[in-house]
């Protein structure tokens, strides 16, 4: 999984319940503490705020969450509360809102003793409140059902994950190495139009650049994670080779780390030269980046490289692949890229090799390869659209094993078999305007995938 979400868990209520019964508010307590150790249960971190009334309340509860740096607002409607007690303080804060609609009792059926409507009607004040959120622009997401049904907390928690993702995904900061792929028009958007439209800003850098962070970089620093490679993966490749790789990808890493990037991407035909400081591609970086929720794509490719990192900030684990080839008989995609995965997804250690670089000048770099693991995934792919829009495409796919070929493992592999029979698949995944970059989750999160979009105000085509 990703980061783990802290929630402001903010129960509602009516002042004039205190004022008329004021001995019924006790009885709502077990409700909140079932609440709080379900998403405690579910590893989330929960700040819970006093049950609120009044507007000051309200505001105070709101603020308290953004001091303690929360994720998410969750809010409980324990009755009615009247949504302008309440609105000022949601939609003047910036933390995303995700509403349970739960009431204590399963059966409010044609049985049911008139005492028990006290302790069952919040959700008409979810109406009330969500109605007004509506109307103010407030994006949030819902969800309804028995407080005790664990599905209802599991479902929440996605939301939450989603809602995190976004909020990254609206402040990510990428650096791009060289220029975008000549002729590479998918994915290619302007700078400007990614921080108006989606708040992504880019910060463009040349070799010169990379080649200031090689000086610094130490034989100790690199002996460090030599040692460090040799104990996370089979290293089957020359000492040089792996030095004059780490050698790059460190003076790589520290730009990224100085610079407070949450994404980068590079153009491999950017590295051009045989001698001198960049002498080589990082490619192992871009993998060691991404298993530290870094976003990464390849050729210049900054949107998709905002999503693996916000993904990535949401759900965990969450590599940058392309779709290759079509496997018509057996319904399946294979998915690869040059010398770019997060080993956090491979089936098995990952192995090191020199890979035979013939694009440019450079010298052989380091790659990973590795199989993805088998088992249930997300794929997750953004598409700009005219009028400078976005929208994602997602489906629900099952990841297959890898391969009796030999001479295929040293490539980056992966076996995805969608839900549709594969030329559906592909025939709606073009029409939705896909591109040929994309981001897999291992894990079917396609609950917290569609409130990523929805708080990204992004419609999300669902191939299933």
């Amino acid at each position: 999984m990703g980061k783990k979400p802290k929630i402001g868990l903010l129960p509602l209520y009516l002042e004039l319940y205190d004022k008329t019964l004021p001995e019924v508010r006790k009885s709502f307590q077990p409700l909140i503490d079932k609440i709080v150790n379900s998403f405690k249960a579910n590893g989330v971190d929960v700040i819970t705020a006093d049950v609120c009334r009044l507007a000051n309340e309200f505001g105070n509860a709101v603020l308290r969450f953004e001091q303690e740096s929360a994720d998410c607002i969750v809010t409980l409607h324990l009755a009615y509360s009247p949504s302008l007690e309440s609105i000022d303080a949601l939609i003047g804060t910036e933390l995303p809102i995700v509403v349970l609609d739960v009431t204590m009792d399963m059966r409010f059926g044609r049985n049911t003793h008139p005492d028990r409507i006290m302790y069952n009607h919040g959700i008409h004040g979810v109406m009330d409140m969500t109605c007004m959120l509506r109307r103010h622009g407030k994006r949030f997401c819902i969800v309804a059902g028995y407080a005790g049904d664990s599905k209802v907390i599991k479902r929440a928690v996605a939301m939450i994950r989603g809602a995190m993702a976004a909020r990254h995904m609206s402040r990510t900061k990428v650096l791009r190495i060289g220029d975008s792929f000549k002729g590479m028009g998918d994915f290619y958007v302007e700078s400007d139009t990614l921080l108006k439209a989606l708040g992504i800003t880019v910060h463009q850098a040349g070799l010169d650049e990379l080649a200031g962070s090689v000086d610094l970089v130490t034989v100790k620093d690199i002996d460090n994670e030599l040692a460090a490679d040799r104990e996370k993966y089979c290293c089957d490749l020359a000492e040089d080779v792996h030095r004059r790789s780490l050698r790059v990808c460190l003076a790589t890493r520290r730009i990224l780390e100085t610079g407070g990037y949450d994404a980068f991407s590079m153009n491999f035909l950017a590295f051009s030269m045989s001698e001198g400081p960049v002498d080589t591609v990082p490619f192992l970086e871009a993998c060691k980046a991404m298993a530290r929720g870094i976003g990464y794509a390849g050729e210049g490719d900054v949107l998709t490289a905002a999503l693996v990192g916000a993904l990535s900030q949401g759900f965990g684990e969450v590599t940058f692949t392309e779709l290759f080839c079509p496997d018509w008989e057996g319904s399946s995609l294979f998915l690869s890229h040059m010398g770019e995965v997060n080993p956090v997804l491979a089936m098995e250690q990952p192995r090191l090799i020199e890979y035979n670089f013939p694009y440019t000048p450079a010298q052989n770099p380091a790659k990973l390869t590795c199989c993805l693991k088998q088992g249930p995934a997300t794929f997750v792919d953004i598409v700009p659209g005219p009028n400078d829009s976005f929208s994602l495409i997602a489906a629900p796919v099952e990841m297959l094993g890898d391969t009796s070929v030999a001479e295929m493992k040293d490539s980056v592999r992966g076996w995805m078999k969608p839900v549709l029979p594969l030329e559906s698949f592909l025939e709606k995944y073009s029409q939705y305007g896909g591109t040929h970059h994309s981001a897999l989750i291992m894990g079917n999160e396609m609950e917290g995938i569609r409130a990523f979009a929805d708080f990204m105000g992004l419609q999300c085509n669902i191939i299933s």
